[in-house]
């Protein structure tokens, strides 16, 4: 039986999440169908409009995200510390931005809550609201909603869009964190739908390609930023020449059409962080597969299951092998 979401999120372990949206029955309802000669690539945009608003609603920062034909990833990073900060007033503008505000609250707001059990019940229900915009539930719940509604209002139908609620796995340090980001940027390429980063349609590995060609040009989806180091302060502990430079050479590695080649130089990353290039492809050509609820090294998965009270966690061995002993990554 799958676990509750509130069991699988924990704060105390690391803020940062990959979750995975699949179509109902796994059918292309974002893509080309090649068996009906149907076409939903505009759905595509539909979804990646709906991240750039809940990205800058939510206090979610998107590290990477794919849209594919009949699936959607992401890489999320929960800051729930970043909501705290912000006012009544923001909190309130913030959700109107996504639903409909309640007569209480519109009271509340014109100073016209006649009585303290009423500002309290307010006061309560704003309360509710801070958490929910920083809740990984409430932010995938608000992406795959919306775009269900919109797509059987197209196709004239009802019933599931998605297959089912979303798949998250929890990013423990900063080696998955990387992994999980490569994996997720390459979907399009490992696909055989392109054969670069910069044509690799939907993704946020384009998005950022896009934004150092033309740095004036608005940004799509409000990304992460990469901040180099963890010293730096908050954002992707990476460089982002960095991070391009291996992705580039991971997908050169695991593209069909390059089958074997390996370029003369690795990519200094991988050295920093204690990574086998023969171990690293391997993971990142089968990520989701390879693990489910919780990715890091060999003793922060085992910590974590005795927290959550799992007696075995899947990826393991894999684990074992990829990543070197090393602290959590820092909220």
């Amino acid at each position: 039986m799958p676990k509750a979401r509130y069991q699988q999120v924990s704060l105390s372990d690391t803020a940062y999440y990959h979750c995975v949206s699949r179509c109902v029955r796994r059918a292309f309802l974002c893509g080309e169908d090649n068996v009906t000669g149907k076409n939903y690539e505009h759905r595509k945009q539909w979804i990646q409009e709906r991240l750039k608003q809940l990205s800058e609603t939510f206090a979610v920062e998107v590290c990477a995200y794919a849209i594919m034909s009949n699936h959607v990833h992401t890489v999320l990073k929960l800051l729930p510390i970043k909501a705290e900060r912000w006012s009544e007033e923001q909190i309130i503008y913030r959700w109107q931005q996504l639903f409909s505000l309640p007569v209480l609250i519109e009271r509340y707001q014109a100073g016209q809550c006649d009585t303290p059990a009423q500002q309290r019940q307010a006061q309560q229900v704003i309360a509710l609201w801070r958490k929910r915009l920083s809740d990984l539930s409430w932010f995938m719940r608000c992406l795959n909603e919306p775009i269900a509604r919109q797509a059987n209002y197209e196709d004239k139908c009802t019933g599931r869009f998605w297959e089912g609620r979303f798949k998250s796995q929890a990013l423990l340090n900063e080696q998955a964190v990387l992994a999980c980001m490569t994996y997720v940027d390459l979907n399009p390429v490992r696909a055989a739908l392109c054969d670069s980063l910069e044509s690799s349609e939907y993704t946020s590995v384009k998005q950022r390609i896009d934004q150092i060609k033309q740095p004036s040009v608005h940004k799509t989806v409000k990304l992460a930023e990469f901040i180099g180091s963890k010293e730096q302060g908050t954002g992707i502990p990476f460089s982002l020449t960095d991070y391009l430079e291996l992705t580039d050479w991971t997908g050169r590695c695991v593209h069909p059409k390059k089958r074997g080649y390996i370029h003369a130089t690795t990519p200094k990353i991988l050295h920093q962080l204690g990574l086998d290039e023969k171990i690293w492809l391997e993971t990142v050509t089968s990520f989701k597969s390879k693990f489910h609820t919780f990715v890091g090294s060999e003793q922060q998965l085992k910590t974590t299951c005795e927290q959550h009270q799992k007696q075995w966690t899947k990826g393991l061995s894999l684990c074992r092998r990829l990543f070197c002993p090393t602290v959590p990554i820092p909220i």
